[in-house]
């Protein structure tokens, strides 16, 4: 040693550091030379992982065995047998070195943030019995070398980004009990080799949506198969015949696939059968009866198919069905009176078929049934009185059919019931006071009857009502003020019936309130000036309210749609109108409004689908701030006082329906299409208002020309008087014609009610159109674009305009069926 050190020009510092970290080299060495090969194998992954968590801290190098460490068991020989990591974030790829853990039996590590492949190398540890990688973002394919794990029982690979096809040789996992695919990216087709796994219990492949083909006849040699799950992929074809050899089957998933064809007969045969999800397919031909051999069926599910036939009475035998949802079909006849005896059963959704026939009364035998849903099809008769012994109901559909008579008072003592709906139906009678009783009603749809009688003061006790909705009915009498003790009303749509009196001022404290619909009733008095400040839409509408509208219309920030037309309403239109930003819609027309139109209105930012002002007594112009109003569609301003030009509306290109007849407006019409386009009578009643034509193209003008002398060239061969006679009146046409084609300038008036432009008069005034001369002019043979013919008389100058005055008052002021309509 005291050579070493004087061989070396170390310091006593340098040299003491460097003995200590050989000695703590030397140490480590040591310790990590205590672990066997499995744990070195272990350490080693730990050390690839980026994980942060503590879990794995007590995987130490110092130890002589990984058996004590977290997440890992040993066998009495001190090989490892079992990880099982599942829920630690590990944040890394699988192990590689598989070889060193020959006897592992179980690898559990799911949802443990696993990326990368499925190395092939897993296939080395052929005591696997148990392997579930689930829940993590493994991709690739399933490696082959997979399947000659013989022992393995449970492969669960679901809820990852694997791809490519099912391995063909999956057969090979003889012992394979659960095999769990789905929420994946596999594509190809089931293999046929899975009629090999005799064994298995779970198939689950379901949610991979290129998954395609058949479901393989072979399935039906999995006689232990208790769960086939192939819903949400693109399976197709029948579903087989052999199906019915799977005995101890319970639950069959193959719903939201492209599965056509009909249901077997076979599935009769499935004796353990529960679940029978089926829907959302393309399955066709009807229910086979054998259904009804399936006495521990709870729940079938068929909606959304192209089934046909009547719904079997055997169903009725199924006695522990919870569930039948046959609804969307093509369903024929009438609901089964077997039903009555199905005690367990908790929801009938028949919705969307053609059935028909009455509600059997036997069904209120189904005390169980919370959802019941017959909408949709053309049952009628009336709803059984007995209604009130589904006490547990929270759910009853009617809707879209034929049902007749009154709503029966039972109903009242379905205490649960959340949601009613009997819309569109030919029920007479009141509405049964009684119904407001039910605390849990949210939801009651009796729209489009021929109900009766006034709405029921009782109506304040239902606080839980959400939506109500009472239109098209034949209800009379006011509208309740115990309506404004719904505090949790959100819809309120009362209209089109023949309610009276006014609107109670107290509605404000339905303070949840977003719809207000009372059109088209007999209501009078004011606008309430304190309204619920969350509305969206109020259609008042169509009524027979007074007053002026209060400024306090300025706080409903949240108004999207207001209705106030075809009442009595007037005064001006507030300014504080800009407060409610997000209104889209605003029709204030066929009232008695006046002043002039507030800027404020055009500057309301959302204002984009109808601005109606029509038939009120507005004055003045239109405000320039009209011009901002880029995204409005439909723009009335028809039958007012309004005076001046149109300037403001030249550049609003998104609309499509524009009436300014019946005011005052002067000026020359923008020269767009849209203004070119519009119909006559939506500018008619402006005598100042005229209307810019467009010149003929030229080559209109060389087409004319040619024709010109050609007909000259013919006309020389006729008799001299003829050809003077006839080349002085074309000569004159065409002369006229050139003049009329350097006019852009042309002013129409209109007396009737026609859509027709300039455009389609001037295009047409050529020589080959002329129909008669006279005295004073030249009259054409015109076709507009609506298929009908029109005369036009063109002068032969302006010298003449007295003639041509004299002759349009004199035809105005006759009306004979011999002499033709004055158009303009």
């Amino acid at each position: 040693m005291s050579v070493s050190l004087r061989n070396h020009s170390l310091p006593p510092k340098s040299f003491s550091l460097t003995l200590l970290l050989l000695l703590n080299s030397l140490l480590f060495s040591s310790c990590y030379s205590l672990l066997n090969e499995q744990g070195q194998a272990l350490l080693a992954w730990k050390n690839s992982l980026n994980s942060t968590a503590d879990a794995l801290a007590s995987w130490n190098p110092s130890s002589p065995s990984p058996c004590n460490w977290f997440g890992v068991s040993c066998n009495l020989h001190g090989e490892v047998v079992e990880i099982n990591l599942k829920s630690v974030n590990l944040q890394g790829s699988l192990p590689s070195n598989f070889q060193a853990l020959r006897s592992l039996k179980i690898l559990a590590l799911s949802t443990a943030n696993i990326t990368g492949r499925i190395p092939k190398e897993i296939g080395d540890c052929k005591e696997l019995t148990f392997i579930d990688l689930s829940g993590n973002s493994l991709f690739g394919e399933i490696p082959e070398e997979i399947c000659r794990l013989s022992k393995l029982q449970t492969l669960a690979l679901h809820a990852n980004f694997l791809e490519g096809n099912i391995p063909s040789i999956i057969g090979n996992l003889s012992s394979l009990v659960n095999l769990t695919l789905y929420d994946n990216k596999f594509s190809g087709e089931i293999p046929k080799s899975i009629g090999s796994l005799t064994e298995l219990q779970v198939l689950r492949v379901g949610g991979n949506t290129n998954i395609k083909g058949e479901v393989p006849w072979e399935i039906g040699n999995c006689t232990n198969l208790v769960v086939l799950g192939l819903a949400e992929t693109s399976i197709s074809g029948n579903l087989p015949s052999s199906i019915g050899m799977l005995k101890r089957i319970q639950t069959i998933a193959i719903y939201t696939t492209l599965l056509s064809g009909s249901i077997p007969e076979e599935i009769g045969k499935c004796s353990e059968l529960q679940n029978l999800y089926l829907y959302q397919n393309s399955i066709s031909g009807s229910i086979p009866s054998q259904i009804g051999e399936l006495s521990k069926l709870q729940n079938l599910l068929l909606w959304q198919n192209n089934i046909v036939g009547t719904i079997p009475e055997e169903l009725g035998s199924c006695t522990q069905l919870e569930v039948i949802d046959i609804s969307e079909n093509l369903l024929t006849g009438s609901i089964p009176t077997s039903f009555g005896k199905l005690s367990n059963l908790q929801g009938l959704q028949l919705s969307v078929n053609k059935l028909s026939g009455i509600i059997p009364p036997e069904i209120t035998n189904c005390t169980s049934l919370t959802q019941l849903e017959v909408d949709n099809n053309a049952i009628f008769g009336e709803i059984p009185p007995t209604i009130g012994n589904l006490r547990s109901l929270t759910l009853f559909f009617a809707w879209q059919n034929k049902l007749s008579g009154k709503i029966p008072d039972s109903l009242s003592q379905c205490q649960d019931l959340q949601a009613l709906d009997l819309s569109y139906n030919n029920l007479t009678g009141p509405v049964p006071k009684q119904l407001f009783g039910l605390r849990n009603l949210t939801k009651l749809l009796l729209l489009s009857n021929d109900l009766s009688g006034s709405i029921p003061p009782e109506i304040g006790n239902c606080t839980s009502l959400y939506r109500l909705r009472l239109n098209h009915n034949r209800l009379s009498g006011t509208v309740p003020s115990e309506i404004t003790n719904l505090k949790n009303l959100n819809f309120l749509d009362v209209s089109s019936n023949h309610l009276v009196g006014e609107i109670p001022p107290t509605l404000s404290r339905c303070q949840n309130l977003e719809f207000l619909d009372l059109h088209s009733n007999g209501l009078i008095g004011s606008v309430p000036n304190n309204l619920p400040k969350n509305l969206q839409l109020i259609d008042l509408s169509d009524n027979k309210l007074t007053g002026e509208l209060s400024h306090s219309i300025g706080s409903l920030t949240e108004l999207a749609k207001l209705n106030l037309g075809k009442n009595q309403l007037r005064g001006s239109i507030p300014a504080e109108i800009l407060s409610c930003s997000k209104l889209q819609l605003l029709d204030l027309g066929n009232n008695s409004f006046s002043g002039e139109i507030p800027k404020e209105v055009a500057q309301i930012p959302s204002l984009e689908i109808v601005l109606n002002l029509s038939c009120n007594q507005f004055s003045g112009e239109i405000p320039p701030q009209f011009s901002g109003l880029r995204k409005l569609e439909v723009l009335d301003l028809s039958h007012n006082k309004l005076s001046g030009k149109l300037d403001a509306l030249s550049d609003l290109q998104n609309l499509v329906l524009l009436n300014v007849s019946f005011n005052d407006f002067t000026g020359e019409l923008a020269n767009t299409p849209f203004f070119r386009k519009l119909p006559l009578s939506d500018l008619t009643g402006n005598d100042g208002l005229y209307i810019v034509g467009v010149a003929t193209p030229k080559e209109a003008k060389g087409h004319a020309r040619l024709f010109m002398k050609i007909t000259l060239s013919i006309l020389l061969s006729i008799s001299a008087a003829l050809v003077l006679l006839t080349v002085l009146v074309l000569i004159r046409a065409h002369v006229s014609n050139k003049v009329l084609m350097r006019n852009n300038n042309w002013v129409l008036t209109l007396y009737q009610k026609f859509e027709l432009s300039v455009d389609d008069i001037v295009r047409n005034l050529t020589s080959s159109n002329v129909i008669g001369t006279g005295s004073s002019g030249v009259v054409y043979k015109v076709t507009v674009p609506n298929g009908q013919t029109v005369a036009v008389k063109k002068m032969w100058s302006s010298a003449e305009s007295g003639a041509f005055t004299s002759e349009i008052q004199t035809l105005s002021s006759i009306r004979h069926k011999n002499i033709i309509k004055l158009l303009g």
